[in-house]
């Protein structure tokens, strides 16, 4: 056989092999840095450095975790829109850099301008009321304030969080009136709400579940799909009747929006075992939250269901940022 017959049958053959793309063989060739955009010590922190120190492992580079908090997460994207895009430096975020935008100047679309790696958590919110609230269930608190519209407050922990949204969307959902008093933090939101001085709030369900155990106060419905290990006697919203008040907070990775689709895929795999380890999610548990299985492309859709529902809310409750 002739040799250049040989050589392209093997050139052929070669073709028929289906290798990892070069930038994923060479990725990570350097420490790989996560910004997180809030201070040290809160929840995505926390998350955020159980996975640099698996991912540690699978990419054998060290992985850093860089705190950037302020401006709402502003400082933490102009970071990562300037960075190399070649998956060396990601970002953590939550839903509420999906609300962020939509009540407050900003020149980043979370999918437009980044590239969603991997949705790594969720996590849901809880109605609460005080014990003195006459109603032992959401069908029951829906009757109470249409019999008292307008008179009753719920607190949360800021304009535009997530607590505050599905606050607005319950009120939209089954047509109630409410007024909104926002703290800064649910530090003291949790001891005007417990004392009786507010008789409402949708907390998360890790930071209210000590408070409903204690008889301090009474839960009726959690926000998420589905119920939660802690408080498995406690229905979802839809199980009690009322459709439409579905919450999910959730972290997530992006990445610079020109990062090559194979690095994407190969932080998203690795990523996603880590998140499925077993001491991971007990790890996830104490924090009132559980590993999800995601995909870029899932990911991306749930940033714009999110922003499409958001945005919706805000436009009809009337919600100004401050």
């Amino acid at each position: 056989m002739p040799t250049s017959l040989v050589i392209a049958g093997l050139a052929a053959a070669a073709c028929l092999i289906a290798p990892l793309p070069s930038t994923a063989q060479k990725f990570p060739e350097r420490p790989v840095r996560i910004i997180v955009p809030l201070a040290a010590g809160g929840s995505v922190d926390i998350i955020a450095r159980a996975m640099a120190q698996s991912l540690a492992e699978s990419f054998r580079q060290s992985v850093i975790v860089d705190n950037r908090p302020g401006a709402g997460s502003q400082l933490a994207l102009d970071i990562l829109a300037g960075a190399d895009p070649g998956g060396h430096t990601l970002m953590m975020i939550s839903a509420t850099s999906v609300v962020h935008p939509l009540l407050y100047p900003s020149r980043f679309d979370v999918v437009r301008d980044f590239s969603p790696v991997l949705q790594v958590t969720q996590q849901g919110y809880n109605l609460v009321v005080h014990p003195a609230v006459p109603a032992k269930t959401p069908l029951e608190f829906v009757a109470h304030l249409k019999a008292n519209p307008g008179k009753l407050n719920y607190s949360s922990s800021g304009v535009g969080s997530l607590l505050h949204m599905s606050g607005e969307l319950f009120k939209i959902a089954t047509g109630t009136q409410m007024t909104h008093i926002p703290y800064k933090g649910m530090g003291a939101a949790y001891a005007d709400l417990i004392s009786g001085q507010i008789p409402a709030a949708f907390p998360t369900i890790v930071s209210s579940v000590p408070h409903v155990r204690a008889g301090r106060l009474r839960s009726l419905a959690v926000t998420l799909p589905t119920r939660v290990q802690a408080l498995p006697n406690v229905p979802t919203f839809a199980e009690a009747g009322i459709k439409g008040v579905v919450v999910v907070n959730w972290y997530g990775l992006i990445a610079p929006k020109k990062t090559p689709r194979a690095v994407i895929e190969r932080i998203a795999a690795d990523t996603g075992k880590v998140m499925q380890d077993a001491e991971m999610k007990n790890r996830l548990i104490t924090d009132g939250s559980e590993a999800v299985t995601s995909s870029p492309e899932a990911f991306a859709q749930r940033i714009q269901a999110d922003a499409r529902l958001w945005s919706g809310v805000i436009k009809q409750a009337g919600i100004k940022g401050e």
